[in-house]
């Protein structure tokens, strides 16, 4: 390979910020923090918002839309009458 020309692609942390949950993968993400691991590797840190571990179509705690306490029942009765509010 060239010198020069390639991104730096290294280990780096992903640490999920809403409960702390840390993964390392391979990527070429800039960052400006550093985080010392378990064992003893310091690597480079990339915080996010949301991952599966968090997300919840992923934790199974996302609502479906059948399940909102009538409203979605309420807007059906409203409109099924065909025609618009006058």
């Amino acid at each position: 390979m060239k010198d020069g020309i390639h991104p730096n692609y290294r280990e780096i942390c992903f640490q999920d910020m809403s409960n702390g949950f840390k993964f390392v993968t391979r990527s070429c993400s800039n960052t400006k923090e550093m985080i010392t691991m378990e064992d003893g590797r310091e690597l480079p840190l990339f915080k996010l918002d949301t991952t599966s571990e968090s997300h919840p179509f992923y934790t199974g705690t996302q609502k479906s839309v059948d399940n909102m306490g009538g409203r979605v029942e309420r807007f059906r009765n409203r409109y099924a009458k065909g025609g618009a509010a006058k």
